[in-house]
């Protein structure tokens, strides 16, 4: 994961967290769930980008055994 993805990644979930607090402050249930999912979604990427990583850390390892 690039550099830029990890900022992205990590700025869309503070975005979420704090559309998500917004709208617990405000009683807004819909402001609160779209805030949630955001958060969510950009956590989802950086999983699914920590595991092509160490996907490519492995690949990289097993090729300098050989």
């Amino acid at each position: 994961m690039s550099f830029t993805d990890k900022i992205r990644n990590k700025v869309d979930e503070l975005k979420g967290e704090t559309k998500e607090k917004a709208g617990d402050a405000t009683d807004n249930p819909r402001l609160q769930a779209e805030g949630s999912a955001e958060a969510t979604a950009a956590r989802g990427r950086q999983a699914g980008e920590h595991v092509k990583d160490a996907a490519r850390d492995v690949s990289d390892a097993i090729r300098g055994h050989r």
